[in-house]
């Protein structure tokens, strides 16, 4: 068992052997459960709602191109505006 000391502001830094194992990097988002007086750090992937959508937009579908120019880019626009 590693220990950790708990400092100013009640910040703690997780040892190197946790980081590790986690795969954890400066700048991740870790959620955090209190559960039968253990804290459980999970990793996690932050996503903007707006990206959300739009990758929900590709899985359904709802996209065109790849093109392979700008002008098959703008028929396909003009085609698609009605």
């Amino acid at each position: 068992m590693t220990l950790l000391k708990v400092k100013t502001k009640y910040q703690v830094t997780l040892p190197t052997e946790a980081r590790t194992i986690l795969g954890v990097k400066e700048g991740d988002i870790l959620g955090v459960v209190v559960e039968s007086g253990r804290i459980i750090l999970t990793p996690k992937a932050v996503i903007d709602k707006r990206l959300a959508e739009g990758l929900a937009d590709i899985a359904a579908g709802k996209v065109h191109g790849p093109y392979k120019s700008v002008k098959a880019m703008m028929a396909s626009l003009h085609q698609n505006a009605d």
